[in-house]
């Protein structure tokens, strides 16, 4: 990390936010807003520029950080971490959903999957009705398969005219560095709408992947299934107590246009008109 090799006018700091740290250097004296430019250039689209920070320094004295003193300059090697405060504005906004601050996560759909996976009739139907709902509203559609080579490729239900990014993998999440990049590319991105297979374990890693990231996260309950429905279901569960929102597909879209006069709201009503499919949401067994 070229960065991290300071020269006399630099001085070497360890950069935190999230769950992420990351070695850098700056200039000896600079202040607060040049570390928060360092910030930013550091880890770009996962900071929400809307909300508000407070740098803090790690403190040898307490064993622990504390909020950057007043007139705080650079002038010797330390650790920083960039801290988001939970503000009355920001509490107002988690939950809701803008097609410019949105994307789709379309999760390993797969033919290979269709005799295991509950009522995957069903989910593929649900996520049909997701996919033509972000092309109406130009939101941006990113794609994985798990390992194709042997588990073949999306479902031919499964329109993807227009996705921005289909890609393969083999791990089980699908942040990956293809799809950061694609993300990044992306100005303003704020909330994530996830569905696919398998609800406990590509699904679930890839919500708290994308959390850990600073995204909001919105799995689609009727557009996400298991091989069984104990796993599904303790899975939405989990997700549910950690903050991410779980939510139907009916919910999301009309979330998505907000308001009857929307331009788009005819053509989002005709994909909502006949209800979704349950999928097993309400089923005992």
């Amino acid at each position: 990390m070229a960065d991290a090799h300071c020269n006399s006018n630099h001085v070497p700091v360890l950069l935190s936010f999230s769950v992420f740290s990351r070695p850098s250097s700056v200039p000896i004296g600079s202040g607060y807003e040049v570390l928060i430019q360092k910030f930013l250039s550091i880890y770009g689209y996962q900071i929400d520029v809307h909300r508000k920070f407070v740098i803090q320094l790690f403190s040898e004295e307490w064993g622990q950080y504390i909020d950057l003193p007043k007139g705080f300059t650079i002038s010797e090697k330390c650790k920083l971490r960039l801290v988001p405060l939970q503000t009355d504005s920001s509490m107002a906004t988690l939950g809701n959903l803008s097609p410019p601050t949105t994307v789709f996560f379309c999760c390993d759909m797969q033919e290979r999957f269709r005799p295991a996976i509950k009522y995957f009739g069903d989910i593929i139907s649900v996520g049909q009705r997701l996919l033509q709902g972000a092309r109406i509203l130009g939101i941006p559609i990113i794609v994985s398969e798990q390992y194709p080579k042997g588990l073949g490729s999306t479902v031919q239900e499964m329109d993807l005219t227009g996705a921005k990014l289909v890609f393969p993998k083999t791990k089980f999440s699908m942040v990956l560095p293809e799809v950061e990049a694609a993300l990044a590319e992306i100005p303003g991105v704020r909330s994530i709408v996830l569905f696919g297979v398998e609800t406990h374990v590509c699904i679930q890693q890839t919500a708290l992947d994308l959390i850990g990231r600073g995204f909001e996260v919105h799995i689609v309950a009727d557009a996400t299934s298991s091989r069984s429905m104990m796993d599904r279901m303790f899975a939405l569960e989990r997700l549910a107590r950690t903050g991410i929102i779980v939510t139907t597909s009916e919910s999301v879209l009309l979330q998505l246009v907000a308001d009857k006069e929307h331009p788009k709201f005819k053509e989002i009503q005709n994909i909502i008109k006949a209800s979704a499919p349950e999928s097993g949401l309400l089923s005992k067994v």
